[in-house]
């Protein structure tokens, strides 16, 4: 189980994705965007053994392989979700992750937006630190932590 400690975020990811929600609308980056942004993230903890000086932090080494595909998410979830629903939990993101599959995207690497994928890690970035401050803040960090450190030797 390499990263069992990463399913201990589920719920709190719920309630940050809400909170976050603003940050989101106020970016560059559509809703559908920052799922498919979101789908690219991995998270990890820096120094998990001392959860005073440990940082969660977004793994954003594979950010590029999606940023080609960001426009496409919007074009599509316009074409195909009419009223597109805050509560919807499936079909869109995963018909877009479709996309990503060979011969689903089509294209060649055009090379990677530097300026939106900046944005991206940034937003990706304070993410991870609101996440951080939540679990902080619910009393779980410290738990958090030690399943983390536990977890990797």
């Amino acid at each position: 189980m390499d990263k069992a400690w990463t399913d201990k975020l589920a719920g709190a990811r719920m309630q940050v994705d809400q909170q976050f929600n603003d940050r989101v609308l106020n970016s560059q980056f559509s809703n559908q965007q920052w799922g498919l942004i979101m789908t690219a993230v991995e998270f990890d903890i820096e120094n998990p053994e001392d959860p005073e000086q440990a940082r969660l932090i977004a793994n954003t080494e594979k950010i590029d392989q999606i940023l080609p595909e960001l426009d496409k998410v919007d074009q599509g979830m316009g074409g195909m979700a009419g009223g597109g629903g805050s509560d919807s939990s499936g079909g869109g993101l995963l018909d877009s992750l479709g996309n990503l599959l060979p011969g689903g995207g089509g294209g060649g690497s055009s090379g990677v937006d530097e300026e939106r994928k900046q944005a991206a890690v940034a937003l990706t970035d304070e993410y991870a630190s609101e996440l951080q401050q939540y679990l902080e803040k619910q009393g779980r960090w410290t738990a958090i932590c030690g399943s983390a450190a536990g977890s990797g030797d």
